[in-house]
């Protein structure tokens, strides 16, 4: 049976991002958050101040290398939430008043731009990472989050809560962090190919639900496993769902085509079987490119060995050992 454990944690040191990476995109997060907060006391210095809170990726340490594109750029997707909180109703605007604000005190921030599009507001930088803000009203009498989407009404969302559930999953189920970014740079290199695959926030609620470690401690066994439990299951007609596990508890695929289904699900169908090929191999380096079939290149196979497991085993099989009655 192949063990290619060096190999994905060769790949892990690879996708993960970078601590100095963290700290950049931290940095361009404070400085927007100021230039916000300074457009607000300026121009609307009698109404709620904004809050932030960060969301999304880099407030659940899954957040990934991009891939590179041809001009060595790479598209870092970043949220961060603008909170407006009261205790009166009657002070929230209407959802293009807080949009159409954000968007005038961000829109020449970088040289590259910023758009105002239907859930955020989203501002460009030259490197090819983005930030998306996501605006939300508070009202703390009921302890109710609702995000300003300007293609929908005011609906409750509480990507808080998001983090709070995943921190504990990630507190109860050995290595589930790494395991979701396996998931995510698969997606990603799939994504890069042509196949739209699902969000990040959907991989890590999958990876999640059908979660399974194992005795020998081995990410690839655990991939297996996952890829297994989660086709077998999604697969089955009715049961291609992904529920939020916090308000408003929406089903996630719940707006997908039928063609857009059946490219996921081909797509984990085919990452599944090799994944289980790639075990049951007897050449670690065979395996290996069963694995790097559905990461890319950044999956690397240069420490792989190129030998069958029956023939190291017939090579020592025929060793005697110095210290033997029969040396």
């Amino acid at each position: 049976m192949a063990n290619n454990q060096e190999q994905f944690k060769a790949f892990h040191d690879v996708i993960n991002a970078t601590s100095s990476r963290r700290k950049t995109l931290k940095r361009n997060r404070d400085i927007l958050r100021d230039k916000i907060k300074k457009y607000f006391k300026d121009n609307h210095g009698d109404y709620i101040q904004p809050t932030f809170y960060w969301q999304g990726s880099y407030a659940m340490r899954t957040l990934l290398n991009p891939i590179k594109d041809e001009n060595g750029l790479g598209a870092y997707d970043l949220d961060d939430g603008i909170y407006f909180e009261s205790d009166d109703i009657n002070k929230r605007k209407s959802i293009d008043w807080y949009h159409k604000e954000v968007y005038e005190a961000v829109k020449d921030h970088t040289d590259s731009g910023s758009e105002d599009i239907n859930p955020c507001v989203r501002v460009k930088y030259a490197d090819g990472h983005h930030i998306d803000l996501a605006i939300y009203f508070f009202l703390t009498t009921e302890d109710k989050t609702m995000l300003a989407h300007r293609a929908e009404p005011w609906h409750e969302s509480n990507p808080d809560e998001m983090i709070n559930w995943f921190s504990y999953e990630c507190n109860t189920k050995t290595k589930l962090r790494e395991l979701v970014r396996f998931m995510k740079a698969w997606c990603e290199y799939k994504n890069s190919e042509g196949s739209e695959m699902p969000s990040g926030c959907i991989m890590s609620m999958l990876t999640s639900k059908y979660y399974q470690w194992n005795d020998e401690n081995r990410y690839d066994i655990a991939m297996r496993d996952i890829l297994k439990n989660m086709y077998d299951d999604l697969s089955i007609e009715g049961h291609f769902h992904c529920f939020r596990p916090v308000a408003p508890y929406e089903d996630l695929f719940g707006n997908y085509t039928k063609e857009r289904k059946d490219i996921f699900l081909k797509e984990l169908k085919s990452f599944k079987e090799d994944a289980e090929k790639a075990i049951a191999c007897k050449n670690q380096h065979d395996g290996c490119v069963r694995w790097q079939k559905h990461f890319g290149d950044r999956f690397s196979c240069s420490t792989a060995k190129d030998v069958d497991e029956d023939a190291s085993q017939q090579k020592f099989s025929g060793t005697i050992k110095k210290n033997s009655q029969y040396a």
